[in-house]
């Protein structure tokens, strides 16, 4: 069920009056490339696929062209600190063979984002193998969070790589990570495509890249489990179903949701089948709203 309790509001899905037209005559609409509509944010998976085949990376040829110099920048402080060998990302030496790998990653060959992301949160959406609208709903609405990168779309051609968002980078300013690096012109893009409203499924490293700010709606989404009648925090199965909520809202009948009510009323249509019950909770202070999802016991 949809909790309301303890002044959370529910609203049905987005209709008519949900058409893009419906907020333009507003004095101080924003004007940005997403004015008003929605942004789904994911983090990137650990695990990924290599492709087999395809083009080098070129990073030019990727969507934010205003992160391509600081994009640089942190590939060749990634490349350098690379043939050290994983400790010098503070990674284990059962990961030789992925570092030596980033050694390659300018000849490396590359494929979709929405391919080279492969863990479980991604097999969940199936953004992979979308089709026609949904796949056109992605290409517009997803943005994927990357230690390397900042911000891609699901069709930006990458290369498998292995960063972990804590590792210091000794190229970068002040030896720092290549999160704090991009943050500022990945913050600077974001801000300025104007979303109204950010599903954020993000893990914590990745917020740092950008804090949406108002008049954007910023709902984080948390998962919890039933066991033993109260509500626990889990960690797999958050992924997953994080994953789940993307793939709705990419393939559902209905419109983008492009407010926290519409999407908690998006959300809502899971209940039954994948969810026990979800509730939206207030912002507290400058911070995100929270979309709670409760899985079955």
């Amino acid at each position: 069920m949809v909790d309301s309790s303890r002044g959370h509001s529910t609203a049905p899905g987005p209709g008519p009056s949900d058409a893009p037209s419906a907020r333009t005559d507003a004095p101080t609409a924003p004007t940005g490339p997403y004015a008003g509509g929605v942004l789904l944010l994911l983090p990137p998976s650990e695990g990924k696929t290599a492709p087999a085949s395809g083009r080098p990376l070129d990073l030019s040829g990727l969507s934010h062209p205003e992160l391509t110099e600081q994009r640089r920048r942190v590939l060749t402080a990634l490349l350098a600190a690379s043939e050290s060998g994983p400790g010098a990302l503070g990674l284990p030496a059962s990961m030789a063979g992925a570092v030596a790998a980033n050694v390659s990653l300018l000849e490396a060959p590359t494929a979709p984002a929405a391919r080279v992301y492969t863990g479980v949160l991604y097999a969940a959406s199936g953004l992979a193998d979308l089709t026609g609208t949904a796949r056109s709903r992605a290409s517009r609405h997803v943005r994927i969070a990357s230690a390397l990168f900042g911000m891609l779309t699901p069709a930006d051609a990458i290369p498998a790589y292995r960063l972990p968002p804590t590792a210091k980078l000794p190229g970068l300013p002040g030896g720092g990570t290549s999160i704090a690096a991009l943050a500022p012109p990945t913050s600077a893009a974001m801000s300025a495509e104007e979303p109204g409203l950010v599903v954020d499924c993000r893990s914590g490293p990745y917020i740092r890249l950008w804090r949406p700010r108002p008049p954007t709606e910023w709902v984080c989404v948390r998962v919890v489990q039933l066991r033993d009648g109260v509500p626990t925090v889990v960690s797999h199965d958050a992924k997953h179903t994080r994953g789940l909520l993307t793939g709705h809202l990419l393939t559902r009948a209905g419109r983008m949701p492009r407010t926290a009510e519409q999407l908690l009323g998006a959300a809502g249509e899971l209940v039954g089948t994948v969810l026990a019950g979800l509730r939206l909770e207030p912002a507290t202070g400058p911070g995100p709203r929270v979309l709670e999802l409760t899985l079955p016991a």
